[in-house]
């Protein structure tokens, strides 16, 4: 039973179309992920469902009575409101759901006043909060957005036991796989619904798409064939004729499907010399707060470092002392002369909202040096999935989650080689990360990462370095997955502290390292060429599917002649079903022979 109907939506922002025509429904115990890219309005469909907003045309019936709790991204609290006056509404002891919530959340200090606090420890004080309350359904806007891994288990296993209705957007990926068994996908104005987490939408996507393509390539081929005959004259003024005209129009004004965009990236090359970066016997303090006791490390060349460990513990720190942004308390920080820096921060970068978004580049840089040569700045933009009327609107007219691509973009057009990551994964899209990923793993240089999302350690990290708030830290080979099934094996399997030689582990774990590097070694990949039989197709194909347009442009013509002939018109029609059936598997042939074509000659 469907608790909320979207029927029919449209909603335009200014030129921009964020729905048109789209529908869903939302029954009762769903717990749905909204993904897509930045801008294509989750945040929107959310604030609509709350009644916050309404769209300009079409409706949204929600069922009599039906109790909505939110966690936006940006909650607004009461002006000087503390912890206890804004969470608890009895009392502490009373509302002892809020009090556990709070403490799973790592808020311990109710008298705290609101505005003293971080954009984190806001946003878990509206969650620990929202969730002890009543309601039917509750929609939470990036909910994984600065918690630590045990926060966010905490969460799955809540999220998970809930009764009520759950939609969510976020850009964690194994978060929607153990807490989702619906995704809705938000794509060119319109909504596509799909019962399953979200590796298993990745398939029911996918085979959407080619079943997409699919139907646009009969389409074009029955509209090559209708436009041969257009060519050759009709009589129009009979009513087949006509009918046939007005269904080659049809076919005419088809519409092609779209595929949403992605961010292209060209990884960057620069030279780096033998000396990278190197901690001498670091330590940092805030207070009584230890964050690192005689730390050493150095980096190796093209590693790629994931940082993890609970909140507070000093991750962020770490990354800004390596950046230069923050000085330790003792020891020394050595970057080598070759070593350009890039830094994507965690907090939200000022921005001039009336600059033009082009000349926020071109501020950086006017050309940028890739894999693909020189680009120019509006170039780059568009790669970034923006339009040439988004590059020269002013700044402030973009999405959050577009001001974030746009950062990225200008830390990326500094040509570094070595990037450091501070929660890359906050207010970035799932496409773009995944992107982000793609461009990390080809980037030839140094990537040490701040992150709590596992999805993207496991696609990114070779090493993870794990802090454990008092000051120490412990170092695990591979991505996140192998670290936790490291934690659970016996310190004696081999988790070493972190010495000063060249940051690698020494005896058996260095051993172990060997080990890997040698299993993950791979031959270099064979070259693609055709088949000798492939060949011969390659070069005939194009003739083939030729003479099976016409052939159905005859079989047409027979058809006509044999209209009042019953027998025939049987056979005609049977062979038209027979040839068109052909004409299909020739042309899925020719793409997928003519995309090795392009695959063998880009070998070359």
């Amino acid at each position: 039973m469907n608790i909320i109907n979207i029927e029919h939506i449209s909603k335009i922002y200014g030129e921009k179309v964020i729905y048109e025509d789209a529908s869903f429904g939302i029954q009762q115990g769903d717990k749905i992920g909204i993904v897509g890219i930045n801008g294509t309005g989750k945040s929107t469909l959310l604030k609509m469902i709350a009644g916050e907003e309404v769209p300009d045309e079409g409706q949204i019936i929600r069922q009599n009575g039906l109790k909505i709790a939110c966690v936006p991204q940006n909650p607004v609290f009461p002006g000087d409101a503390d912890i206890r006056s804004y969470a608890f509404s009895k009392g502490i002891g009373e509302d002892w759901q809020v009090e556990s919530n709070l403490i799973e959340l790592g808020i311990t200090q109710f008298d705290q006043k609101i505005d003293h606090l971080s954009g984190g420890q806001k946003r878990r004080i509206v969650l620990a909060k929202t969730l002890s309350e009543d309601f039917d359904v509750l929609l939470l806007d990036e909910p994984t957005n600065h918690l630590d891994q045990e926060m966010i288990s905490w969460l799955e296993e809540y999220l998970r036991s809930c009764r009520g209705t759950i939609l969510m957007v976020t850009h964690d990926r194994y978060f929607l796989d153990r807490v989702c068994s619906r995704i809705l996908e938000i794509s060119q104005g319109k909504m596509y619904g799909y019962d399953a987490d979200y590796s298993g939408f990745l398939e029911l996507k996918a085979a959407r798409e080619e079943m997409e393509l699919a139907t646009e390539r009969k389409r074009k081929s029955v509209l090559r064939m209708e436009l041969e005959w257009a060519k050759r004259g009709c009589r129009a003024r009979t009513t087949k004729q006509k009918a046939r005209l007005e269904r080659l129009e049809a076919l005419k004004n088809g519409k092609a499907p779209v595929q949403d965009q992605t961010v292209e990236l060209g990884s960057v090359e620069t030279r780096m010399g033998k000396k990278t970066i190197e901690l001498h016997h670091i330590s940092k303090s805030y207070g009584e707060k230890k964050i690192l006791e005689d730390f050493s490390y150095i980096v190796l060349k093209n590693q790629r470092l994931g940082i993890i460990g609970p909140n507070g513990c000093g991750k962020s720190t770490l990354i800004k002392m390596i950046a230069g942004l923050a000085a330790p308390d003792a020891g020394c920080i050595e970057i080598g002369e070759t070593v350009k820096i890039g830094y994507f921060a965690q907090e939200e970068q000022h921005m001039d909202d009336s600059q033009r978004v082009i000349d926020y580049v071109k501020d950086i840089a006017e050309y940028i040096t890739t894999t693909d040569g020189k680009i120019s700045a509006s170039a780059l933009l568009e790669r970034f999935l923006f339009t040439p009327d988004m590059q020269y609107a002013p700044i402030g007219k973009l999405s959050g989650g577009e001001k974030r691509r746009l950062y990225l973009l200008g830390v990326l057009a500094e040509n570094a080689n070595v990037l450091l990551f501070d929660e890359a994964g906050n207010n970035l899209d799932i496409p773009t990360l995944t992107i982000l990923e793609d461009y990390l793993n080809s980037f030839r240089g140094i990537v040490i990462t701040v992150s709590h999302d596992r999805y993207f350690l496991d696609n990114v990290a070779d090493r993870i370095l794990e802090l454990d708030g008092n000051g120490h830290a412990r170092q695990y080979e591979g991505g996140y997955t192998d670290y936790l099934a490291a934690k659970q094996r016996k310190p004696s399997a081999g988790n070493e502290e972190v010495t000063e030689e060249a940051g690698a582990p020494s005896g058996k774990a260095a051993e172990r390292k060997n080990k890997t590097d040698a299993k993950n070694w791979k031959q270099p990949s064979k070259k693609l060429k055709f088949t000798y039989k492939e060949q011969r197709e390659y070069e005939t194909i194009d003739n083939d599917i030729a003479a099976l347009e016409e052939k159905l442009a005859s079989i047409e013509r027979q058809i006509a002649a044999n209209a009042t002939n019953s027998v025939k018109l049987r056979e005609l029609l049977a062979e038209q079903e027979e040839t068109q059936k052909t004409l299909d598997e020739k042309t899925e042939r020719w793409v997928y022979l003519s995309e090795l074509a392009e695959k063998i000659e880009g070998q070359e």
